[in-house]
């Protein structure tokens, strides 16, 4: 079982892709693994026959242990893996008991398996759905939350949703019929449910794995946080020119403090390193994680080797992020990001300090454009669009002045 996450501490086998006796090739999706956060498509890290499946649908296994063996097809791997093999009907442990019964059903009902994502799957659950007759929606007939809501008021599948991203915010949209809307970051009532005792709100899986996620950071990572301003008139208009110059995607004010933080990484590279304790490790390339609110939580996948993307590009790949991670398909490799960026914007907010995923060394929070009055160069008092960036740093691994040096490249790049 892969760690796909850094809080990651177990993972359920919702369904093999590849059989026993099936050629796999390296990379090549093998099992779909479900976290607290979404599922994920587990790669295979060899080339060879998939000989032996450890692990049955419907297991929770711990990260590090045996669910398969890949090997060559004449190799001899006698009882490797017998003594290891967890039972179907193992529980997670107390701190992370979750209940899954519906996936348990399929394993033990094959034909009939749904294909759904964890959110519908719980909200089905709440509401007493049988997801077999849910119509889905999503890509390859997947059944999104849209799905049981609509079934539960009609009877009847909702209609795919196009535009199910919000433009490029970093923070996603629900799916809706009409123009995207932004969800708030405060929690919907999913990421809490109730109990029926007085008082009492339990955690949704992927709120606990949040709560841990952050007290873990906070208490373990020495953070400080360095402000500045920025003037995005001009970004502004270049940012409406792109647009109207392209058919292809929408660019947001998201995507270009992306595309300048990644840039701006390049100088400053020590802030897309890690911290591991009596060294850093550095790395060659950029995965920049986009932290998404979802119903039930937060999570932050990122934008895989984000240095050699154009601004364009990264706008592509930012909306496709956000809806596959609405739909909880987020690929592996998109759980290890190198560093984060938060947006508030879209909600007004001033400035706020987001908290490091580690073993990141840097999250940069993303701040609302307003209009505002300023003093220029001629002592003249102008009005024009101004935005706050602060960028929270693990002071083990870097300090305030390079902190101070990496927000005025930004502000460079974002004003010229």
């Amino acid at each position: 079982m892969p760690q796909m996450g850094y809080d990651m501490e177990q993972g359920t086998v919702v369904r093999w892709i590849k059989g026993e006796g099936d050629d796999v090739k390296r990379g090549e999706p093998v099992a779909e693994i479900e976290t607290d956060k979404a599922v994920v498509e587990m790669e295979a890290t060899a080339n060879g026959v998939l000989r032996k499946i450890v692990a049955a649908e419907g297991t929770t296994v711990p990260v590090g242990q045996l669910i398969a063996i890949i090997g060559t097809a004449d190799e001899d791997i006698g009882e490797v893996g017998v003594a290891d093999a967890p039972s179907p009907k193992e529980a997670p442990s107390p701190q992370l008991a979750v209940e899954t019964p519906v996936i348990e059903q399929e394993a033990m009902v094959p034909a009939q398996r749904v294909k759904a994502s964890p959110v519908a799957r719980r909200l089905a659950k709440e509401k007493g759905i049988d997801l077999v007759q849910v119509t889905g929606s999503g890509p390859g007939g997947r059944i999104v939350r849209e799905d049981v809501l609509s079934y539960e008021t009609t009877g009847q599948a909702a209609a795919p949703a196009s535009a199910a991203v919000a433009p490029a915010t970093g923070v996603a949209t629900a799916p809706v019929a009409s123009a995207p809307a932004v969800t708030s970051v405060a929690q919907t009532p999913t990421s809490a449910a109730p109990t029926g005792e007085p008082g009492r709100l339990d955690l949704s899986r992927m709120r606990q794995g949040i709560a841990r996620a952050v007290s873990s950071s906070k208490v373990g990572t020495p953070h400080f946080y360095v402000t500045l301003s920025i003037d995005m008139t001009d970004a502004m208009a270049i940012r409406a020119q792109i647009n109207e110059a392209t058919d292809q995607v929408r660019v947001s004010v998201n995507d270009m403090v992306m595309k300048a933080a990644v840039m701006a990484l390049g100088k400053y590279p020590t802030l897309n390193a890690s911290f591991k304790d009596d060294h850093l490790e550095t790395h060659p390339y950029v995965n920049l994680g986009m932290a998404i609110s979802l119903e039930q939580g937060l999570m932050v996948p990122a934008i895989v080797n984000a240095q050699d993307k154009s601004l364009v590009e990264l706008a592509v790949a930012s909306k496709d992020l956000a809806e596959r991670a609405h739909g909880g398909r987020i690929r592996q490799d998109e759980y290890n990001g190198t560093f984060s960026t938060s947006n508030l914007g879209m909600f007004g907010v001033d400035e706020f300090s987001a908290i490091i995923l580690p073993p990141q060394a840097a999250v940069l929070a993303i701040s609302a454009i307003k209009k505002q009055p300023v003093v220029d160069e001629n002592d003249q008092v102008v009005v024009r669009q101004m935005m706050n960036l602060t960028i929270s740093i693990d002071h083990r691994v870097s300090d305030g002045v390079e902190g101070a040096q990496f927000l005025q490249e930004v502000k460079r790049i974002l004003e010229h």
